[in-house]
């Protein structure tokens, strides 16, 4: 009995995971490092009747096309979809799965790690001592803010979002703010006030976007919004970077509109080591580590893949889109 194809789009996944896959499938693996290009992909995915996706690149309709008929099935080892044309997908009847909530921990402690680096001015403090500017005594000229006794804002409080509030009890912020299309029930328990998002823009001391990227969201902190926070506000971006309009960051962190920002996802990805973000001493940067733990990412390939037996066996997966 032929064994059907999956095409595998990325050569770093786990061989534990790569493995189960192979008991009952023939894989396709682009080996291409540190990621295969879209041409890559597209030379290899004719005829799989699954895909593996573990890559930037845009499923679209071209690629759709290219892989023909037989594809049936497609994961994605991510919890954000936005690089998938998922009504293209849907539309040949193909089943989609992705991996959510298995990243939600994870994600969740790179936003307060990036509020306490922006608040702090952690990343501006090491680049005093690598200057040599460190004075004896304490550096009073770096007073920076204290995530304890702020109000925090979160744009999108879905499962992402919980996670963040919950550890940021921890640090007996004084107010918990959120906003989005709807009241959450997990908010009540959480502590958390829903606002519009003009009064979460204007009372937030940190405001952390955990929300994802599509239509609505798009370039959503623009400068009308940043006119709106308060000059001490911090913003931090663990969702997409889309949702943030950069120019306009660039010049409210320059004028001092607003007090700092930690990011974790930009635009575009990879950012060019020209960019202007990079020389910003109040933005802290970091390249979409969110996930990035030993075992995020093995339990991530490993939903990825059972979504794929699933649908094969002719089961629902076990993280359906």
């Amino acid at each position: 009995m032929t064994k059907p194809k999956v095409l595998i789009t990325n050569g770093e996944i786990m061989n534990k995971v790569l493995d189960n896959l192979r008991e009952k499938c023939e894989l396709i693996i682009c080996p291409e490092l540190p990621y295969p290009s879209r041409k890559d992909i597209l030379n290899r995915i004719k005829g799989v009747d699954a895909v593996f996706w573990c890559t930037k690149e845009r499923l679209d309709t071209e690629m759709l096309d290219t892989a023909g008929p037989n594809l049936k099935i497609v994961s994605t080892m991510s919890a954000g979809y936005d690089h998938i044309d998922i009504a293209a997908v849907k539309s040949r009847g193909i089943k989609i799965g992705n991996t959510s909530n298995v990243l939600n921990a994870s994600v969740a402690e790179i936003a307060v790690a990036l509020a306490l680096m922006a608040g702090r001015r952690l990343q501006e403090g090491r680049q005093v001592m690598e200057r040599g500017a460190w004075e004896p005594g304490s550096p009073i000229w770096m007073l920076g803010h204290d995530l304890y006794g702020s109000t925090v804002g979160i744009v999108g409080l879905g499962n992402i979002g919980c996670e963040i509030a919950k550890r940021l009890k921890a640090f007996e912020i004084s107010r918990l703010l959120y906003s989005g299309h709807s009241v959450k029930p997990a908010a009540a328990e959480l502590g958390a006030q829903f606002v519009s998002f003009d009064d979460l823009l204007k009372e937030s001391d940190f405001i952390i976007i955990a929300c994802p990227l599509n239509d609505g969201t798009r370039n959503m902190f623009n400068d009308t919004a940043f006119s709106k926070m308060k000059k001490n506000a911090i913003i931090v971006n663990i969702g997409r970077g889309g949702v943030i309009d950069q120019p306009a960051l660039i010049r409210a962190l320059e004028s001092g509109k607003i007090y700092a920002a930690g990011l974790d996802v930009m635009v575009p990805e990879p950012l060019p080591t020209d960019h202007p973000l990079l020389k910003l001493k109040n933005c802290v940067l970091i390249p979409h580590l969110g996930s990035a733990t030993v075992r995020t990412r093995l339990a991530m390939a490993d939903l990825a893949a059972r979504n794929i037996l699933a649908a094969l066996d002719g089961k629902e997966m076990p993280s359906p889109l």
